[in-house]
């Protein structure tokens, strides 16, 4: 007996990938630096090099070496005041800059991961129900052509 083969399976490269390898690689990001005049693409290389540069660990590093330089004074005043002015106004504001920007940098690498992921996801099951449907109209086809040839038969036999 032979076996009638109508249909085959393709899988999507992203199903295939999370099968066989359990991840994928990263599509590279688009560029950040916005579209228009030449004064808008430099202003907006200009912004994401300073962002770039403050939201690092360095910079707070060097942020929080400039703030102690003036600390000597603020103890030295022997006012409150203007100890809890250095710390509020100087250290805090200096330092926790870069640390936030470094923290919304890590928050927002981690998002664009699971964007990307579920987007190639989302991709993958799309290609997936396409294909489901392929199948099911190959069966159809197929199961139209045994009830013509078995009413053909009837109508023979009867």
């Amino acid at each position: 007996m032979t076996s009638l083969t109508i249909y085959e399976y393709v899988p999507h490269e992203r199903t295939k990938s999370k099968l066989v390898l359990g991840t994928a690689a990263a599509s590279p990001p688009e560029s950040p630096l916005a579209p228009g005049t030449a004064f808008r693409r430099f202003n907006s290389w200009l912004a994401l090099k300073v962002t770039n540069g403050v939201g690092t660990m360095w910079c707070a590093y060097a942020f929080a070496a400039l703030a102690l330089v003036s600390l000597p004074t603020a103890i030295g005043s022997h006012s409150a005041v203007v100890l809890v002015s250095w710390i509020s106004q100087t250290f805090l504001q200096l330092v926790l800059l870069s640390v936030v920007l470094v923290g919304q940098n890590i928050l927002a690498d981690e998002a664009e991961r699971r964007d990307d992921a579920t987007s190639r996801d989302a991709d993958a099951l799309l290609h997936e129900a396409v294909k489901l449907q392929e199948h099911m109209a190959a069966q159809d086809r197929l199961l139209g052509q045994m009830a013509s040839r078995l009413a053909a038969l009837e109508a023979r036999s009867g």
